[in-house]
Protein backbone atom coordinates (compact mmCIF):
# COMPACT_ATOMS: atom_id res chain seq x y z
CA UNK A 1 0.00 0.00 0.00
CA UNK A 2 1.16 3.13 -0.61
CA UNK A 3 2.32 6.22 2.05
CA UNK A 4 -0.67 8.25 2.50
CA UNK A 5 1.55 11.39 3.10
CA UNK A 6 0.30 14.43 4.59
CA UNK A 7 -3.02 15.96 4.67
CA UNK A 8 -3.57 18.39 1.58
CA UNK A 9 -6.40 20.61 0.70
CA UNK A 10 -7.12 21.18 -2.92
CA UNK A 11 -8.53 23.84 -5.05
CA UNK A 12 -10.78 22.98 -7.56
CA UNK A 13 -12.93 25.95 -9.67
CA UNK A 14 -15.87 25.16 -12.21
CA UNK A 15 -18.63 26.24 -13.79
CA UNK A 16 -21.09 26.00 -10.84
CA UNK A 17 -22.18 24.04 -7.55
CA UNK A 18 -23.98 21.14 -9.00
CA UNK A 19 -20.71 20.22 -11.47
CA UNK A 20 -18.40 20.25 -8.42
CA UNK A 21 -20.73 18.31 -6.30
CA UNK A 22 -20.88 15.72 -8.69
CA UNK A 23 -17.33 15.55 -9.54
CA UNK A 24 -16.33 15.75 -5.61
CA UNK A 25 -19.16 12.86 -4.88
CA UNK A 26 -17.40 10.06 -7.51
CA UNK A 27 -13.60 11.55 -5.99
CA UNK A 28 -15.15 10.62 -2.63
CA UNK A 29 -16.64 7.30 -4.05
CA UNK A 30 -13.57 6.48 -5.00
CA UNK A 31 -11.68 7.19 -2.16
CA UNK A 32 -9.38 10.03 -3.73
CA UNK A 33 -11.15 12.46 -1.42
CA UNK A 34 -11.90 12.12 2.35
CA UNK A 35 -14.72 15.20 1.68
CA UNK A 36 -15.97 17.61 -0.47
CA UNK A 37 -17.13 21.17 0.64
CA UNK A 38 -18.12 23.27 -2.44
CA UNK A 39 -19.18 26.86 -2.19
CA UNK A 40 -21.03 29.08 -5.07
CA UNK A 41 -20.80 32.90 -5.78
CA UNK A 42 -17.32 32.85 -6.42
CA UNK A 43 -16.45 35.71 -9.04
CA UNK A 44 -12.69 34.75 -11.09
CA UNK A 45 -10.83 37.30 -13.41
CA UNK A 46 -7.95 35.09 -15.13
CA UNK A 47 -5.52 35.58 -18.13
CA UNK A 48 -6.46 32.80 -20.49
CA UNK A 49 -5.39 32.71 -23.90
CA UNK A 50 -3.85 36.20 -23.88
CA UNK A 51 -6.90 37.94 -22.91
CA UNK A 52 -8.07 39.08 -19.20
CA UNK A 53 -11.42 36.86 -18.44
CA UNK A 54 -14.12 37.24 -15.86
CA UNK A 55 -16.56 34.41 -14.89
CA UNK A 56 -19.07 33.32 -12.32
CA UNK A 57 -17.77 30.34 -10.66
CA UNK A 58 -18.04 28.02 -7.68
CA UNK A 59 -15.17 26.43 -5.44
CA UNK A 60 -14.90 23.45 -4.17
CA UNK A 61 -12.38 22.29 -1.46
CA UNK A 62 -11.25 18.50 -1.36
CA UNK A 63 -9.18 16.96 1.36
CA UNK A 64 -7.03 14.40 0.16
CA UNK A 65 -3.19 13.26 1.11
CA UNK A 66 0.03 13.71 -0.86
CA UNK A 67 0.24 9.74 -1.71
CA UNK A 68 -3.62 10.45 -3.45
CA UNK A 69 -3.19 13.33 -5.20
CA UNK A 70 -1.73 12.61 -8.70
CA UNK A 71 -4.82 10.28 -9.05
CA UNK A 72 -6.85 12.72 -8.02
CA UNK A 73 -5.42 15.38 -9.78
CA UNK A 74 -5.61 12.68 -13.24
CA UNK A 75 -9.26 12.24 -12.43
CA UNK A 76 -10.39 15.65 -11.85
CA UNK A 77 -8.86 16.17 -15.36
CA UNK A 78 -10.93 13.72 -16.73
CA UNK A 79 -14.08 14.84 -15.36
CA UNK A 80 -14.14 18.56 -15.50
CA UNK A 81 -15.78 20.19 -17.99
CA UNK A 82 -13.30 23.16 -18.43
CA UNK A 83 -9.79 22.31 -20.71
CA UNK A 84 -7.37 23.40 -18.09
CA UNK A 85 -9.02 23.30 -14.57
CA UNK A 86 -7.39 24.39 -11.69
CA UNK A 87 -6.10 21.43 -9.15
CA UNK A 88 -4.19 23.42 -6.51
CA UNK A 89 -2.86 21.62 -3.73
CA UNK A 90 -2.32 23.20 -0.26
CA UNK A 91 -0.55 21.55 2.67
CA UNK A 92 -2.12 21.43 5.83
CA UNK A 93 -0.24 22.94 9.16
CA UNK A 94 -1.04 21.80 12.43
CA UNK A 95 -4.95 21.52 12.91
CA UNK A 96 -6.89 18.36 14.30
CA UNK A 97 -4.76 15.21 14.27
CA UNK A 98 -7.94 13.06 14.35
CA UNK A 99 -9.38 14.54 11.22
CA UNK A 100 -6.08 13.95 9.57
CA UNK A 101 -6.35 10.35 10.69
CA UNK A 102 -10.14 10.26 9.11
CA UNK A 103 -8.85 11.82 5.73
CA UNK A 104 -6.14 9.37 5.67
CA UNK A 105 -8.15 6.70 6.43
CA UNK A 106 -10.81 7.69 3.99
CA UNK A 107 -8.35 7.74 1.13
CA UNK A 108 -6.73 4.63 1.99
CA UNK A 109 -6.61 1.78 -0.60
CA UNK A 110 -9.59 -1.24 0.73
Amino acid sequence: MEAPGPVLVVLVTGPDEDVLLELGRTLVEERLAACVNVTGGVRSAFRWEGRIEEADEALALLKTTAGRLDALTARVRELHPYEEPEVLALPSAGGSAGYADWVRGAVADE
